[in-house]
C-alpha cells in the first residue's frame, strides 16, 4: 500500500504497483516539477475564502503545490486564500488583484499575512505546517555597496513609507524634475492648510516652478554670489 508525502508524492512499497512503477514515477517527477512552478489563480468577487488544495499523486487540483502563486481578478470584498495545514514549503505570492480590499494568505486553520487594500505587491512566505510566515516583512537592512535598478522602484503603499529619516539622511540626492504633490492627504500644508501639485524644473539660466493645478509658471528669483 502506497503512502504520500504532505506534498502528494507517492511513496511506493517495494514489490507493489507491479507494472505501474514507470507511470507513477513519472507522475512523481511531474509533481516535483510543479513544486517549482507558477499558477495564476483568479479570486474575483465579493467576500469569500478560496481554498488551494494538493491532491495526492496528481498534478491536477493542486494549486497549493506551486512555488509562485499569482492572485488575480477584480475583488469587491476582502479575500482569504488558504493552503493545507500540514504542508511545509515556501511561496512567492503576488497580489495582482484590482479593487481596494484586503487579501489574506494563510493555512486553513492557522494564520498568515494580509495584503492591505493598497498593497498590490509580492510577499515571500513559507508554511511551517501550522501558519504562514511572512519572510519579506522580517527582512533586515540590505548591506551592499550599490543597488542598481533597471525598472521603477515603488513603495508598497501610497504616502506610507519614508526615504531616509530625520537622523539618518541621504548625503546627496541626484534627480531630474522634482514633482511635489499633497493632494491625496487628508489635511493640507501647515501654513494655510491648502493642497497643491507642483513641478520643479531646470532651465539654462533659471529654475522654474509649474503649478500643475492652474498651469501657471514661475521663475525663482536667484541672486548671483
Amino acid at each position: 500500500m502506497s503512502s504520500y508525502t504532505d506534498l502528494g508524492i507517492e511513496l511506493m512499497v517495494t514489490g507493489a504497483n507491479d507494472g505501474t512503477w514507470g507511470t507513477k514515477t513519472n507522475t512523481n517527477l511531474q509533481i516535483i516539477n510543479q513544486m517549482q512552478g507558477y499558477v495564476n489563480k483568479s479570486i474575483a468577487g465579493g467576500v469569500q475564502t478560496t481554498t488551494l488544495a494538493i491532491a495526492d499523486g496528481s498534478t491536477t487540483s493542486s494549486d497549493a503545490r506551486n512555488l509562485i502563486i499569482e492572485l488575480s481578478g477584480s475583488i469587491t470584498g476582502n479575500q482569504t486564500v488558504t493552503v493545507p495545514d500540514s504542508i511545509e514549503k515556501s511561496y512567492i505570492v503576488y497580489n495582482n488583484t484590482s479593487g481596494a480590499h484586503t487579501v489574506q494568505f494563510k493555512t486553513v486553520s492557522g494564520t498568515g499575512p494580509t495584503f492591505s487594500t493598497t498593497d498590490k505587491g509580492i510577499k515571500i512566505v513559507y508554511s511551517n505546517g501550522t501558519n504562514i510566515i511572512d519572510v519579506s516583512a522580517n527582512l533586515g537592512a540590505i548591506a551592499t555597496g550599490q543597488i542598481t535598478a533597471t525598472g521603477n522602484i515603488l513603495p508598497g503603499a501610497n504616502d506610507t513609507y519614508d526615504l531616509g529619516a530625520s537622523g539618518n539622511v541621504w548625503q546627496n540626492v541626484y534627480t531630474g524634475d522634482l514633482h511635489l504633490n499633497n493632494e491625496h492627504k487628508t489635511e493640507g500644508n501647515i501654513v494655510d492648510g491648502s493642497k497643491g501639485s507642483w513641478t520643479l524644473q531646470e532651465g539654462a539660466e533659471d529654475i522654474y516652478l509649474i503649478n500643475n493645478k492652474s498651469n501657471e509658471k514661475f521663475r525663482l528669483k536667484l541672486e548671483k554670489i
